[in-house]
Protein backbone atom coordinates (compact mmCIF):
# COMPACT_ATOMS: atom_id res chain seq x y z
CA UNK A 1 0.00 0.00 0.00
CA UNK A 2 1.44 3.47 -1.05
CA UNK A 3 1.59 5.36 2.41
CA UNK A 4 4.04 7.98 1.37
CA UNK A 5 4.25 9.98 -2.20
CA UNK A 6 6.68 12.81 -2.34
CA UNK A 7 5.51 14.30 -5.66
CA UNK A 8 3.01 13.63 -8.30
CA UNK A 9 4.91 14.00 -12.05
CA UNK A 10 3.37 12.96 -15.35
CA UNK A 11 5.98 13.55 -17.38
CA UNK A 12 4.54 15.59 -20.98
CA UNK A 13 5.15 13.16 -23.74
CA UNK A 14 2.59 12.75 -27.35
CA UNK A 15 0.59 9.56 -26.20
CA UNK A 16 1.57 8.40 -29.66
CA UNK A 17 4.66 9.00 -31.05
CA UNK A 18 4.70 7.75 -35.17
CA UNK A 19 7.98 8.25 -37.48
CA UNK A 20 8.43 7.74 -41.32
CA UNK A 21 8.09 8.69 -44.39
CA UNK A 22 4.71 9.32 -46.55
CA UNK A 23 3.12 8.41 -43.21
CA UNK A 24 0.48 10.85 -42.70
CA UNK A 25 -2.02 9.16 -44.70
CA UNK A 26 -2.27 6.05 -43.24
CA UNK A 27 -1.59 6.85 -39.25
CA UNK A 28 -5.01 6.20 -37.02
CA UNK A 29 -6.67 9.01 -36.04
CA UNK A 30 -10.14 7.65 -34.08
CA UNK A 31 -8.82 9.25 -30.59
CA UNK A 32 -10.00 12.49 -32.18
CA UNK A 33 -13.55 11.49 -32.70
CA UNK A 34 -15.88 11.97 -35.55
CA UNK A 35 -15.78 16.03 -35.87
CA UNK A 36 -12.96 16.70 -36.21
CA UNK A 37 -11.12 20.26 -36.86
CA UNK A 38 -7.69 20.92 -38.75
CA UNK A 39 -5.68 23.94 -37.82
CA UNK A 40 -2.77 25.08 -39.62
CA UNK A 41 -0.96 27.79 -41.87
CA UNK A 42 -1.75 28.43 -45.48
CA UNK A 43 1.73 26.86 -47.24
CA UNK A 44 1.43 23.79 -44.45
CA UNK A 45 -2.29 23.06 -45.20
CA UNK A 46 -1.12 23.06 -48.87
CA UNK A 47 0.95 20.50 -48.29
CA UNK A 48 -0.50 18.30 -45.51
CA UNK A 49 -4.31 18.83 -47.17
CA UNK A 50 -4.01 15.59 -49.72
CA UNK A 51 -2.94 12.87 -47.43
CA UNK A 52 -4.95 14.22 -44.60
CA UNK A 53 -7.90 14.09 -46.47
CA UNK A 54 -7.56 10.81 -47.43
CA UNK A 55 -6.63 9.89 -43.82
CA UNK A 56 -9.92 11.24 -42.09
CA UNK A 57 -11.78 10.57 -45.37
CA UNK A 58 -11.86 6.55 -44.92
CA UNK A 59 -14.58 6.79 -42.36
CA UNK A 60 -17.41 8.07 -43.59
CA UNK A 61 -19.13 9.03 -40.38
CA UNK A 62 -15.52 12.03 -39.44
CA UNK A 63 -16.65 15.18 -40.51
CA UNK A 64 -13.91 17.67 -40.92
CA UNK A 65 -13.44 21.15 -40.83
CA UNK A 66 -10.45 23.64 -42.03
CA UNK A 67 -9.10 27.00 -40.89
CA UNK A 68 -5.86 28.42 -40.96
CA UNK A 69 -4.99 30.05 -38.06
CA UNK A 70 -3.54 33.70 -39.03
CA UNK A 71 -0.37 34.65 -38.49
CA UNK A 72 0.11 34.09 -34.68
CA UNK A 73 -0.87 32.62 -31.85
CA UNK A 74 -3.01 35.32 -30.39
CA UNK A 75 -5.82 35.77 -28.12
CA UNK A 76 -8.14 36.83 -31.31
CA UNK A 77 -7.29 33.96 -33.45
CA UNK A 78 -7.70 31.76 -30.20
CA UNK A 79 -10.85 32.91 -29.38
CA UNK A 80 -12.16 32.91 -33.11
CA UNK A 81 -10.84 29.06 -33.31
CA UNK A 82 -12.67 28.14 -30.25
CA UNK A 83 -15.82 29.87 -31.56
CA UNK A 84 -15.86 27.81 -34.35
CA UNK A 85 -15.20 24.53 -32.40
CA UNK A 86 -17.35 24.82 -30.25
CA UNK A 87 -20.25 26.01 -32.73
CA UNK A 88 -18.84 22.74 -34.68
CA UNK A 89 -18.67 20.40 -31.28
CA UNK A 90 -15.62 19.09 -32.27
CA UNK A 91 -14.18 16.49 -30.69
CA UNK A 92 -10.42 16.32 -31.48
CA UNK A 93 -8.19 19.18 -33.29
CA UNK A 94 -5.25 18.06 -35.44
CA UNK A 95 -2.53 21.02 -35.79
CA UNK A 96 -0.53 21.11 -38.64
CA UNK A 97 2.88 23.49 -39.47
CA UNK A 98 5.31 25.25 -37.43
CA UNK A 99 5.68 26.63 -33.81
CA UNK A 100 2.68 28.90 -33.92
CA UNK A 101 0.11 26.67 -35.55
CA UNK A 102 0.78 24.08 -33.51
CA UNK A 103 0.99 25.88 -30.32
CA UNK A 104 -2.73 27.42 -31.67
CA UNK A 105 -3.72 24.15 -32.34
CA UNK A 106 -2.86 23.09 -29.01
CA UNK A 107 -4.17 25.49 -26.74
CA UNK A 108 -7.88 25.37 -28.39
CA UNK A 109 -7.78 21.90 -27.47
CA UNK A 110 -6.69 22.25 -24.36
CA UNK A 111 -9.26 25.17 -23.73
CA UNK A 112 -11.84 23.04 -25.02
CA UNK A 113 -10.80 19.77 -23.21
CA UNK A 114 -10.49 17.75 -26.37
CA UNK A 115 -7.49 15.94 -27.92
CA UNK A 116 -5.08 17.56 -30.47
CA UNK A 117 -2.22 15.57 -32.46
CA UNK A 118 -0.18 17.56 -34.34
CA UNK A 119 1.67 17.26 -37.55
CA UNK A 120 4.87 19.14 -38.01
CA UNK A 121 5.79 20.71 -41.33
CA UNK A 122 9.07 22.25 -40.47
CA UNK A 123 11.81 20.77 -37.49
CA UNK A 124 12.13 24.60 -36.86
CA UNK A 125 10.87 23.73 -32.82
CA UNK A 126 9.69 21.18 -30.34
CA UNK A 127 6.61 22.22 -30.72
CA UNK A 128 4.53 19.35 -31.99
CA UNK A 129 5.67 17.22 -28.69
CA UNK A 130 6.05 19.79 -26.02
CA UNK A 131 2.87 20.56 -23.71
CA UNK A 132 3.38 24.43 -23.46
CA UNK A 133 1.92 26.64 -25.95
CA UNK A 134 3.11 30.72 -25.92
CA UNK A 135 0.95 33.72 -26.44
CA UNK A 136 1.93 36.27 -29.03
CA UNK A 137 0.12 40.22 -29.80
CA UNK A 138 -1.66 40.26 -33.43
CA UNK A 139 1.98 41.83 -34.16
CA UNK A 140 3.61 39.27 -33.26
CA UNK A 141 5.55 40.08 -29.79
CA UNK A 142 5.45 37.19 -26.98
CA UNK A 143 3.08 38.17 -24.03
CA UNK A 144 3.30 34.86 -21.99
CA UNK A 145 3.23 30.91 -22.40
CA UNK A 146 0.92 28.80 -21.14
CA UNK A 147 1.44 25.62 -19.36
CA UNK A 148 -1.04 22.52 -21.04
CA UNK A 149 -2.63 19.90 -19.10
CA UNK A 150 -1.23 17.27 -21.66
CA UNK A 151 0.90 16.52 -23.93
CA UNK A 152 -0.10 15.82 -27.19
CA UNK A 153 -2.60 12.38 -28.24
CA UNK A 154 -0.48 11.84 -31.13
CA UNK A 155 2.67 13.27 -33.03
CA UNK A 156 2.82 12.66 -36.83
CA UNK A 157 6.35 13.15 -38.07
CA UNK A 158 6.30 12.53 -41.28
CA UNK A 159 9.93 13.22 -43.07
CA UNK A 160 8.21 13.92 -46.41
CA UNK A 161 6.16 17.00 -44.99
CA UNK A 162 9.41 18.19 -43.53
CA UNK A 163 11.72 17.86 -46.47
CA UNK A 164 9.56 20.30 -48.32
CA UNK A 165 10.09 23.21 -45.80
CA UNK A 166 13.59 25.47 -46.80
CA UNK A 167 16.08 24.47 -45.17
CA UNK A 168 16.02 28.04 -43.24
CA UNK A 169 13.36 26.08 -41.21
CA UNK A 170 16.04 23.48 -39.97
CA UNK A 171 18.64 25.64 -39.17
CA UNK A 172 16.28 27.51 -36.89
CA UNK A 173 15.20 24.28 -35.20
CA UNK A 174 19.15 23.87 -34.65
CA UNK A 175 19.44 26.96 -32.79
CA UNK A 176 16.00 26.50 -31.18
CA UNK A 177 17.22 23.06 -29.84
CA UNK A 178 21.13 23.83 -28.81
CA UNK A 179 19.42 26.14 -26.15
CA UNK A 180 17.91 23.44 -24.20
CA UNK A 181 21.73 22.60 -23.10
CA UNK A 182 23.14 25.98 -22.27
CA UNK A 183 19.41 26.75 -20.44
CA UNK A 184 18.60 23.43 -18.74
CA UNK A 185 22.31 23.58 -17.38
CA UNK A 186 22.25 26.56 -15.66
CA UNK A 187 18.16 26.45 -14.61
CA UNK A 188 18.46 22.69 -13.27
CA UNK A 189 21.37 24.10 -10.65
CA UNK A 190 22.55 21.52 -7.97
CA UNK A 191 19.52 19.31 -8.64
CA UNK A 192 19.77 15.57 -7.01
CA UNK A 193 16.73 14.86 -8.97
CA UNK A 194 17.39 11.71 -11.32
CA UNK A 195 14.80 12.95 -13.84
CA UNK A 196 16.34 16.68 -13.58
CA UNK A 197 19.52 15.18 -13.88
CA UNK A 198 19.02 12.75 -17.07
CA UNK A 199 16.83 15.84 -18.26
CA UNK A 200 20.10 17.76 -18.45
CA UNK A 201 22.37 14.75 -19.54
CA UNK A 202 19.97 14.45 -22.50
CA UNK A 203 20.08 18.26 -23.31
CA UNK A 204 23.83 17.39 -23.05
CA UNK A 205 23.58 14.88 -26.06
CA UNK A 206 21.30 16.75 -27.84
CA UNK A 207 23.60 19.54 -28.24
CA UNK A 208 26.63 16.98 -29.25
CA UNK A 209 24.60 15.53 -31.72
CA UNK A 210 23.66 18.65 -33.17
CA UNK A 211 27.00 20.37 -33.49
CA UNK A 212 27.87 16.83 -34.82
CA UNK A 213 26.10 16.55 -37.71
CA UNK A 214 24.15 19.27 -38.62
CA UNK A 215 26.54 20.30 -41.37
CA UNK A 216 25.41 17.05 -42.99
CA UNK A 217 22.35 17.20 -42.48
CA UNK A 218 22.03 20.28 -44.26
CA UNK A 219 24.26 19.21 -46.87
CA UNK A 220 21.93 15.96 -47.78
CA UNK A 221 18.84 16.64 -46.89
CA UNK A 222 16.66 13.12 -46.47
CA UNK A 223 19.98 11.32 -45.43
CA UNK A 224 20.68 9.77 -42.37
CA UNK A 225 22.25 12.92 -40.94
CA UNK A 226 19.06 14.52 -41.72
CA UNK A 227 16.69 12.27 -40.03
CA UNK A 228 18.68 12.46 -37.10
CA UNK A 229 18.48 16.31 -36.84
CA UNK A 230 14.81 16.32 -37.46
CA UNK A 231 14.53 14.51 -34.84
CA UNK A 232 17.08 15.50 -32.54
CA UNK A 233 14.80 19.23 -32.85
CA UNK A 234 11.75 17.93 -32.26
CA UNK A 235 11.79 14.75 -30.44
CA UNK A 236 15.10 15.40 -27.80
CA UNK A 237 14.04 18.81 -27.39
CA UNK A 238 10.55 17.88 -26.51
CA UNK A 239 12.28 14.91 -23.92
CA UNK A 240 14.82 17.08 -22.06
CA UNK A 241 11.54 19.98 -21.47
CA UNK A 242 9.20 16.80 -20.39
CA UNK A 243 11.34 14.98 -18.32
CA UNK A 244 12.89 18.18 -16.43
CA UNK A 245 9.87 19.71 -16.01
CA UNK A 246 9.99 23.03 -14.06
CA UNK A 247 14.14 22.56 -13.38
CA UNK A 248 14.67 22.67 -17.02
CA UNK A 249 13.43 25.53 -17.67
CA UNK A 250 13.88 28.49 -20.29
CA UNK A 251 16.87 30.89 -19.28
CA UNK A 252 18.23 34.38 -21.27
CA UNK A 253 18.27 32.67 -24.62
CA UNK A 254 14.56 32.86 -25.15
CA UNK A 255 14.01 35.88 -22.87
CA UNK A 256 16.21 37.41 -25.49
CA UNK A 257 13.70 36.22 -27.98
CA UNK A 258 10.55 37.37 -26.03
CA UNK A 259 12.50 41.06 -25.89
CA UNK A 260 13.70 41.06 -29.68
CA UNK A 261 9.60 40.32 -30.65
CA UNK A 262 8.97 43.89 -29.07
CA UNK A 263 11.12 45.23 -31.97
CA UNK A 264 10.29 46.68 -35.05
CA UNK A 265 11.23 44.57 -37.95
CA UNK A 266 11.66 41.34 -35.78
CA UNK A 267 9.37 39.03 -38.42
CA UNK A 268 12.59 39.09 -40.54
CA UNK A 269 13.70 36.29 -38.53
CA UNK A 270 13.01 33.03 -36.93
CA UNK A 271 12.04 31.80 -33.46
CA UNK A 272 15.37 29.78 -33.75
CA UNK A 273 17.18 32.26 -34.73
CA UNK A 274 16.58 34.71 -32.24
CA UNK A 275 16.93 32.10 -29.64
CA UNK A 276 20.37 31.17 -31.23
CA UNK A 277 21.28 35.09 -30.95
CA UNK A 278 20.16 34.82 -27.63
CA UNK A 279 22.52 31.68 -26.26
CA UNK A 280 25.23 34.21 -27.58
CA UNK A 281 23.77 37.07 -25.41
CA UNK A 282 23.60 34.19 -22.73
CA UNK A 283 27.13 33.26 -22.75
CA UNK A 284 28.60 36.97 -22.93
CA UNK A 285 26.01 38.12 -19.70
CA UNK A 286 28.18 35.23 -18.09
CA UNK A 287 31.60 37.03 -19.56
CA UNK A 288 30.52 40.43 -18.53
CA UNK A 289 29.00 39.98 -15.01
CA UNK A 290 30.96 36.74 -13.64
CA UNK A 291 33.89 37.18 -15.80
CA UNK A 292 33.50 33.40 -16.82
CA UNK A 293 36.30 31.91 -19.10
CA UNK A 294 34.30 28.87 -19.91
CA UNK A 295 31.26 31.18 -21.32
CA UNK A 296 34.11 32.89 -23.55
CA UNK A 297 35.21 29.17 -24.46
CA UNK A 298 31.36 28.19 -25.69
CA UNK A 299 30.77 31.13 -27.39
CA UNK A 300 33.62 31.18 -29.05
CA UNK A 301 32.92 27.48 -30.33
CA UNK A 302 29.21 28.49 -31.24
CA UNK A 303 30.21 31.79 -33.29
CA UNK A 304 31.88 28.71 -35.67
CA UNK A 305 29.36 26.59 -36.07
CA UNK A 306 27.01 29.24 -36.21
CA UNK A 307 29.08 30.34 -39.35
CA UNK A 308 29.16 26.96 -40.56
CA UNK A 309 25.33 26.47 -40.58
CA UNK A 310 24.23 30.17 -41.11
CA UNK A 311 23.01 31.27 -37.24
CA UNK A 312 22.60 35.06 -36.82
CA UNK A 313 26.24 35.99 -34.85
CA UNK A 314 25.01 39.34 -34.09
CA UNK A 315 22.09 42.07 -34.41
CA UNK A 316 22.92 42.71 -38.20
CA UNK A 317 22.79 39.24 -39.16
CA UNK A 318 18.88 40.02 -37.17
CA UNK A 319 18.29 42.43 -39.92
CA UNK A 320 18.38 44.72 -36.10
CA UNK A 321 21.52 46.65 -36.77
CA UNK A 322 19.60 49.66 -37.77
CA UNK A 323 17.88 50.32 -33.81
CA UNK A 324 19.52 52.55 -31.76
CA UNK A 325 20.37 52.17 -28.30
CA UNK A 326 17.02 53.38 -27.07
CA UNK A 327 15.13 50.63 -29.12
CA UNK A 328 17.40 47.86 -28.24
CA UNK A 329 16.94 48.82 -24.33
CA UNK A 330 13.32 48.44 -24.62
CA UNK A 331 14.19 45.23 -26.10
CA UNK A 332 16.47 44.28 -22.66
CA UNK A 333 13.67 45.62 -20.27
CA UNK A 334 11.03 43.64 -21.57
CA UNK A 335 13.66 40.53 -21.22
CA UNK A 336 14.15 41.81 -17.43
CA UNK A 337 11.08 42.23 -16.73
CA UNK A 338 10.08 40.61 -13.39
CA UNK A 339 9.12 37.14 -13.31
CA UNK A 340 11.26 37.00 -16.97
CA UNK A 341 13.24 33.84 -17.02
CA UNK A 342 16.34 35.95 -17.27
CA UNK A 343 16.28 35.73 -13.84
CA UNK A 344 16.77 32.02 -13.48
CA UNK A 345 19.96 32.88 -14.42
CA UNK A 346 22.14 32.60 -10.66
CA UNK A 347 23.10 36.36 -10.81
CA UNK A 348 21.24 39.67 -10.63
CA UNK A 349 20.72 41.04 -14.89
CA UNK A 350 20.11 44.59 -15.56
CA UNK A 351 18.83 46.01 -18.90
CA UNK A 352 21.67 47.98 -19.32
CA UNK A 353 24.05 44.88 -18.74
CA UNK A 354 22.14 42.90 -21.24
CA UNK A 355 21.91 45.51 -23.76
CA UNK A 356 25.63 45.41 -23.53
CA UNK A 357 25.48 41.68 -24.38
CA UNK A 358 23.36 42.13 -26.86
CA UNK A 359 25.64 44.29 -28.86
CA UNK A 360 28.73 42.06 -28.49
CA UNK A 361 27.54 38.86 -29.34
CA UNK A 362 30.06 38.47 -31.82
CA UNK A 363 33.24 39.41 -29.92
CA UNK A 364 36.37 36.86 -29.92
CA UNK A 365 38.97 36.01 -27.82
CA UNK A 366 41.39 38.42 -29.55
CA UNK A 367 38.93 41.13 -28.84
CA UNK A 368 39.79 43.84 -26.09
CA UNK A 369 39.61 43.01 -22.43
CA UNK A 370 35.64 42.81 -21.24
CA UNK A 371 33.47 45.37 -20.82
CA UNK A 372 32.58 45.51 -17.02
CA UNK A 373 29.43 47.19 -15.36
Amino acid sequence: MLRTCEFDLAIPAPGRLYRGSSILEAVPLTALGSRVLVIGGERSLAVAELPLKRNLGRDPAVQVYWSTYGVDCSESELARLQALATAESVTGIVGVGGGKALDTAKLVAHRLGIPVATVPTSAATCAAWSALSNIYSDTGAFQRDVALDRAPAALILDYELILQAPARTLVAGIGDALAKWYESSVSSGASEDALVIGAVQQARVLRDLLLQQSVAALREPGGTAWKQVVDACICLAGIVGGMGGAKCRTVAAHAVHNGLTHLPGHRATLHGEKVAFGILAQLRLEEILQGSQLALAARTQLLAFYRQVGLPLNLRDLHLDHLGSAELLQAAQVACQPGSDIHHLPFPVSPEALLVALTTTDLTSSSPALLRL
